[in-house]
């Protein structure tokens, strides 16, 4: 599946989002996971701070459109979810945790670099272990590399020139398109492939 972002080179995982679900469901430790991730909740509003029409999910969304006419506030009660500025999850794309996000303006100062949200995506809890396989070229050739935690320069560690596909075995992850996890992200799921 290919994603419309124009370059993949000097991108760099991250695992801390999912980290971040954990401890958040850690609290209620006798839930089953599939209870847990029911727990998720995040609500939209068609107008800065939590004011006019509202949509409340706690599930993917492919599209919001029907819903509300715009959303530019929303507050995540709880669970961690990912918002994209297109219908059907394309576009730049957004991780939100727990927390109130009452201005897209101001969200443009934290990362947000688009001014509506179309659709979103619920992150899962996941507790077992992480395995992503990166690879230099498409297609999955050239050098390739399994990664199983965070990597905040994958050129560096690795030597790799470029980072054009790869293949999410467990967990979920966060790619980043500069080091130290700046600029804009794409989240990548098990059974997910990328192809430059």
């Amino acid at each position: 599946m290919k994603q419309p972002l124009s370059t993949l080179q000097d991108w760099h995982l991250l695992r801390t989002l999912v980290k971040q679900v954990e401890r958040q469901f850690t609290s209620n430790s006798n839930m089953t996971p599939t209870n847990r991730n029911m727990m998720s909740k995040i609500t939209f509003y068609e107008e800065n701070n939590f004011q006019g029409r509202s949509y409340e999910c706690m599930s993917d969304c492919s599209d919001m459109s029907s819903y509300l006419s715009r959303c530019q506030s929303c507050r995540v009660e709880s669970g961690c979810f990912m918002v994209y500025e297109r219908n059907n999850y394309m576009g730049q794309q957004f991780f939100m945790r727990r927390g109130e996000y009452n201005d897209m303006q101001r969200m443009m100062s934290i990362g947000i670099m688009f001014d509506n949200m179309k659709s979103c995506r619920m992150i899962p809890d996941h507790r077992c272990q992480f395995r992503m396989k990166i690879y230099e070229r498409e297609n999955y050739g050239g050098q390739s590399y399994e990664m199983m935690d965070d990597c905040n320069n994958i050129q560096d560690r690795y030597r790799m020139s470029d980072c054009q596909s790869c293949n999410v075995m467990d967990g979920h992850w966060l790619m980043y398109e500069q080091a130290h996890y700046k600029s804009r992200m794409m989240y990548m799921r098990p059974a997910y492939t990328f192809e430059h």
